[in-house]
């Protein structure tokens, strides 16, 4: 074929996952089963298990994992070393807890299920695992990767992750002799993997910022994408030369330039690929599904998804609870990482060719974690639905009786002193908030406000936005008000907009979205308490002025040469920032 190369590449094979990918996902997402269904379905479709239009999906997938590569790059940036460390508890404690009380309970079902002791124990521990790439999307798309629950489920996907690495060590040591399990080279492997983490540190700490440096000089963006992929990629590759998770490495990258100056910049140019990858990923396992095997053990391997996906929602719930998470945190936390997870079939493979476990085990764990995870958005939608039943019957999104001449956002500290300060001028408020104990408490000093979030443009309608002279966006999540800025500039254009920055970055995001005011939060507190003690220690009238005006003279000349120095993105960073964000501190 003309199509076909001296490699045997055929254009045909991009085109398939393209074309399936357009017409599944949003036939998916029209029928409300989400965009994770549609690529699964897809690539059911299209595998050798279906049509047959892909015969090789073992060499798909391993393209596809760059997607969850990608994702982790991205978390990672999100997370600087500080908060990681403040996440150290979660991470160590509920994560190892997670994982070592899962394996123990399934592997005990999978060894009275007739399996080998051995087999039953990689079973226990690879269905203990989850996935990053289907729980962190799910949380992102709903702006609950940075609540409480979302930084502990991350916390606890992060273990997970960490321990691929002594779980494969473990299929090595339960092989029978002679089939490449243990070996005396136990040492050396280890030391290679705290070389690679070494470098991967180093390297981020001293050589990046650098060179990042060097390379923006040249003005050439297609220079800074191409590093940010060498970056990414080098990373990954150099972890799974020293036998771990090139997710991982890509996370540890990730993680080192989260405090970069450049770390928006990588942000934006790694998240298009990042996107196609990952809708690859989850297209190369629904083609690893074998329906043959499916139908012969069909009842088997529901009845063994539900038992799974139940257990691990009842521990994590369990454990969640007993670490300090309230009812629905830990509900939601333990249906999101119900599933299985990508690194299971890693796991089984290395099982299957250690002869731990026989090969139609492997495939017959494998079709439990796939099914799994086609599951997960629907369970994860269950626990969402059971957690707030109050909150959708008694606080249901009805603006039949708002009206008047401005919108508030978020009735919190912040937006109580917001209003104050327009209803004495005299103007009607209508004001909006999605924490029902805010609702509550306003309720009884006589204040109605309405249920609703203010980042979704259907509530913004329904409030009344075109009607509206002014919209104060007084919400505490950056995310949620950037997103809300975008709605009231595309759709809303001639009413006023205010915004309450949560910090310098945010800040300048509301600049590039034209917002008619904002401010940071802490800034007008801090220069008061700032001219308070200098008053206390006997400061003039006229001292205080001219250090006040001295002050923010100074603050809005450098606010001015970051905007131009173009230190962080613009639009594509918002787009960004509205799926997956994890706000950074004032």
């Amino acid at each position: 074929m003309a199509a076909e190369g001296a490699h045997g590449f055929s254009l045909l094979q991009p085109l398939v996952f393209l074309g399936a990918a357009c017409i599944a996902v949003p036939l998916f997402r029209k029928l409300r089963l989400g965009a994770v269904i549609g690529y699964l379905a897809a690539g059911v479709v299209i595998g050798p298990f279906g049509l047959g239009l892909i015969s090789d999906a073992k060499s798909v997938l391993t393209l596809a994992e760059l997607g969850v590569v990608l994702l982790l790059f991205i978390i990672g940036l999100e997370l600087k070393p500080s908060r990681l460390w403040a996440m150290r508890k979660d991470i160590v404690g509920l994560g190892l807890a997670q994982v070592v009380l899962c394996t123990a309970v399934i592997g005990v079902l999978a060894f009275i299920c007739n399996l080998d002791w051995r087999a039953a124990a990689i079973a226990g521990a690879g269905l203990a695992l989850s996935s990053t790439a289907f729980a962190a999307p799910l949380m992102a798309e709903r702006n609950e990767l940075a609540s409480p629950y979302g930084q502990r489920a991350f916390a606890v996907l992060l273990l997970q992750d960490l321990a691929i690495v002594p779980l494969i060590a473990l299929v090595a040591f339960l092989a029978p002799p002679g089939t490449g399990g243990a070996t005396d080279t136990a040492l050396m492997d280890f030391v290679w993997m705290v070389a690679a983490v070494g470098v991967i540190v180093l390297a981020g700490l001293y050589l990046l910022n650098p060179a990042f440096k060097v390379l923006a000089s040249t003005g050439s963006t297609e220079i800074m994408t191409a590093s940010a992929l060498l970056v990414v990629l080098g990373a990954a590759g150099l972890m799974q030369w020293a036998g771990m998770s090139m997710a991982m490495g890509a996370f540890l990258a990730g993680v080192l330039l989260a405090e970069s100056n450049f770390r928006h910049e990588l942000e934006a140019d790694i998240q298009p690929f990042r996107g196609l990858l990952l809708g690859l990923f989850f297209i190369a396992v629904g083609m690893g599904i074998d329906l043959p095997l499916v139908s012969e053990n069909l009842a088997v391997i529901a009845v063994a998804v539900i038992l799974v996906m139940l257990v691990k929602t009842l521990l994590i719930w369990a454990l969640a609870r007993t670490t300090g998470s309230d009812h629905r945190d830990a509900l939601r936390m333990g249906a999101v990482l119900s599933q299985g997870g990508e690194f299971a079939f890693v796991l089984f493979t290395a099982a299957a060719a250690s002869q731990v476990m026989t090969s139609e085990e492997a495939n017959l764990l494998t079709a439990i974690v796939t099914f799994s995870l086609v599951a997960t958005p629907a369970v994860f939608a269950a626990a969402q639905w059971m957690v707030k039943p109050k909150e959708t019957r008694e606080y249901s999104e009805d603006f039949s009786t708002a009206g008047g001449s401005a919108l508030i956002i978020g009735f919190g500290r912040f937006g109580q002193v917001v209003s104050q300060v327009l209803m004495a001028k005299g103007l009607d408020l209508t004001m909006i908030d999605s924490n029902v104990n805010a609702i509550d408490a306003a309720s009884k000093y006589g204040h109605k406000i309405y249920f609703g979030d203010g980042s979704r443009l259907d509530v913004l309608r329904a409030a009344g936005a075109e009607s509206m002279k002014l919209v104060a966006v007084c919400i505490d999540d950056a995310a949620a008000a950037s997103l809300a800025v975008q709605h009231l500039a595309q759709h809303f254009p001639l009413a006023k907009v205010v915004v309450r920055s949560v910090d310098r970055a945010h800040s300048m995001e509301l600049v590039k979205l034209n917002v008619d005011f904002q401010v940071r939060e802490t800034f007008e507190s801090a220069i008061s308490l700032g001219k308070g003690a200098l008053q206390s220690l006997g400061a003039s009238a006229t001292e205080l002025a001219a250090i006040e005006e001295d002050v923010r003279s100074r603050d809005a000349e450098r606010f001015a040469k970051q905007l131009s120095e173009g230190v962080h993105a613009g639009r594509e960073l918002l787009l960004a920032r509205g799926v997956q964000a994890l706000p950074e501190q004032p």
